[in-house]
C-alpha cells in the first residue's frame, strides 16, 4: 500500500471521529477488523489491499494525532479560512485539510508541498471543485506561514 492510499484511509478515519464522536482507538480498531476491512473493499478501491505495518503505523499516528491537537488545527482552519465559519466547511474537508496541516507541522518525513498537494489530490476525488478551490487556498496560505520563503 502507498503512502497515498493510507493517507486517504487516514483521512477517512479522521472523518468518521469527527461525525461519531468516538475515541479514534476504537474507530482504528473496528475499521481495521478483517471482516468489516473485506466489505469496505467492495465501497472503495483504496481498501483492497490493507495496509503494512509501516503504513497501519502512519495511519494510526495521523488519525491520533489530528485528533490530539484538533483546537490547534481547527485554529489554523479558522485563521486561514478567511470569511468562512469553521463549522460550514464540509467535514471531509476539513479532515483532509487538518491532515495536512498535522503532516507539515508534525511529520519530519513530509514536505510541506507534499502534504499540501496530497491533500488537494484527496479532495479532487472527494469534493466539488469550489471546494478544492478552497482548500488549496486554504492550504497555501498555512504553507507560506510555515514556510515564508515560499
Amino acid at each position: 500500500m502507498t503512502r497515498s492510499a493510507a493517507r486517504e484511509i487516514a483521512v477517512h478515519l479522521i472523518y468518521a471521529v469527527q461525525c461519531t464522536g468516538e475515541d479514534p482507538r476504537t474507530v482504528l480498531e473496528n475499521r481495521f477488523e478483517e471482516t468489516y476491512y473485506r466489505l469496505l473493499s467492495g465501497e472503495n478501491e483504496v481498501y483492497t489491499d490493507k495496509p503494512g505495518d509501516k503504513q497501519r503505523r502512519y495511519i494510526q499516528a495521523a488519525v491520533e494525532g489530528v485528533c490530539a491537537r484538533q483546537q490547534e488545527l481547527e485554529g489554523y482552519l479558522a485563521k486561514y479560512s478567511i470569511g468562512w465559519n469553521v463549522s460550514r466547511i464540509s467535514r471531509l474537508a476539513r479532515a483532509v485539510m487538518e491532515l495536512a496541516m498535522y503532516e507539515a507541522l508534525y511529520v519530519e518525513d513530509v514536505p510541506v508541498n507534499v502534504a499540501i498537494n496530497e491533500a488537494v489530490k484527496l479532495a479532487q476525488k472527494y469534493e466539488e471543485p469550489e471546494t478544492v478551490a478552497f482548500v488549496n487556498g486554504v492550504l497555501g496560505s498555512f504553507s507560506r506561514e510555515q514556510r515564508p520563503e515560499a
